[in-house]
């Protein structure tokens, strides 16, 4: 039945918030009489190079829409094409906000907006959540015109001091930032400096994931926890990039959360 829903469902709509090609959103929507029963915003990884792109997000927002969710799978540019600082961050925050414009003309219901994002996709998610609190002029900076309701993070490298220290994807934290002696800026992108944010963060990683290590998620839900916002962790079996295989155990968990946010706007701990 899903699979036939699938194949009714829209052509995504492409939507652009800046003039660079990889200023870009994709909007799915589900079936036709379909209720729609929250929002999802899909920010792939690829440790911020443009190596990767949002083709990473399609399979996700393919196997969500025709569960009843809404995605918008996010680009933005990266390292390597035209990324880094500020401009991942910016496009990152403004790609968010043109939500607002497709949910208008769509009548989406933002009410239920979860972010769902991969390695690096789930550090600019968390980032992105906590964007209201950012310090004027910062990039991101304001009041967000779509205000996230919860964050799953997938293997998301929640913490760039350590991140940093260990030279993750070959120096991909300085790749993304730059000056290396500005404290200031990887204060800025870094989550763990946000704690604690006012939306719920659920980190989903894999037991066998050598890509991202394990205490990336345990750093951030350990503090979060302590500083007393909700934050959970569930351990998956699987390895670095099957949180992102529909049909897999820990897609299924992602997809529970999901179900659990939508529903609840918060969801229930791993």
């Amino acid at each position: 039945m899903r699979a036939a829903t699938r194949a009714r469902a829209a052509v995504p709509q492409r939507y652009h918030y800046g003039g660079h090609p990889s200023q870009f959103a994709d909007l799915h929507l589900p079936a036709a009489g379909m209720a729609v029963r929250g929002v999802v915003v899909i920010i792939h990884g690829g440790y911020w190079r443009s190596t990767y792109g949002a083709e990473l997000g399609e399979p996700l927002a393919q196997d969500l829409v025709g569960r009843g969710y809404a995605c918008w799978n996010l680009e933005y540019r990266r390292a390597g094409d035209g990324g880094g600082w500020p401009a991942t961050f910016e496009d990152v925050a403004a790609g968010i906000d043109h939500l607002a414009r497709a949910a208008d003309e769509h009548g989406l219901d933002l009410g239920s907006t979860t972010a769902l994002g991969h390695s690096a996709g789930g550090h600019l998610a968390v980032w992105a959540a906590g964007r209201a609190a950012l310090p004027a002029g910062a990039p991101g900076a304001g009041t967000p015109g779509v205000p996230l309701t919860a964050v799953v993070s997938q293997a998301g490298v929640l913490d760039l001091r350590e991140a940093r220290e260990l030279g993750l994807g070959d120096g991909a934290v300085e790749n993304l930032l730059g000056a290396p002696d500005d404290p200031e800026r990887y204060r800025l992108a870094d989550p763990m400096t946000a704690v604690p944010l006012d939306v719920p963060v659920y980190a989903v990683h894999g037991e066998k994931d050598t890509t991202v290590p394990l205490s990336q998620a345990e750093s951030y839900v350990r503090a979060a926890t302590a500083a007393g916002a909700t934050a959970g962790l569930s351990l998956v079996p699987g390895d670095h990039f099957a949180v992102i295989t529909p049909g897999s155990k820990d897609w299924d968990r992602v997809v529970e959360l999901l179900d659990d946010a939508a529903a609840s706007g918060l969801p229930a701990p791993g």
